[in-house]
C-alpha cells in the first residue's frame, strides 16, 4: 500500500574537499546564504546553504586532521555523472556576471529540449546547469 505524502523541498547533501573554497563559490559567487553550520567561520565540516527556495548542504569529505594535501582525482572524477539543475531566467546575465568574475565559462546555448542553458563546474567537479525554457 502506498501512503499519500506531501513532500516539501529537498536538500542535496554533497561532499567537498575544502569548505572555505566551496563557500567562496556557492556563497560569494552564486549568492547562497549560510542557514546552518557546524561551527564558526568558513573552515567548518558542514553547512546548510539557501538561495530563494534552493537548499544545499555541504560536508567536508575528510575531517580536518585526516584531510590529504590534495583532492583525490578519482573522487572528483566520480562527480562527473552528477549535475544540479537550477532555474535561471536570464542565463545571458549570469554568463556576463561569471565571465566578469574571471570564470572560464561558455556562452549560453539552446538545448535539444528547447531550454537556454549555461553549464559550469564547481570546485569539487560537480556539474551545474542554469537553464530556462526559451
Amino acid at each position: 500500500m502506498i501512503m499519500a505524502t506531501n513532500f516539501e523541498g529537498m536538500a542535496p547533501y554533497i561532499q567537498v574537499f575544502d569548505m572555505p573554497v566551496s563557500l567562496g563559490f556557492y556563497r560569494d559567487v552564486l549568492g547562497f546564504k549560510i542557514t546552518g553550520s557546524s561551527g564558526e567561520g568558513d573552515d567548518v565540516d558542514w553547512v546548510m546553504l539557501q538561495l530563494n527556495d534552493i537548499v544545499l548542504m555541504l560536508n567536508t569529505a575528510y575531517e580536518k586532521a585526516n584531510r590529504p594535501a590534495q583532492p583525490d582525482i578519482m573522487r572528483i572524477t566520480g562527480h562527473s555523472d552528477i549535475t544540479f539543475y537550477f532555474g535561471c531566467r536570464d542565463t545571458d546575465a549570469l554568463y556576463t556576471y561569471l565571465h566578469d568574475k574571471g570564470f572560464n565559462v561558455k556562452k549560453p546555448f539552446i538545448t535539444q529540449y528547447g531550454w537556454k542553458a549555461l553549464n559550469l563546474t564547481d570546485p569539487d567537479g560537480y556539474r551545474l546547469c542554469f537553464h530556462w525554457p526559451v
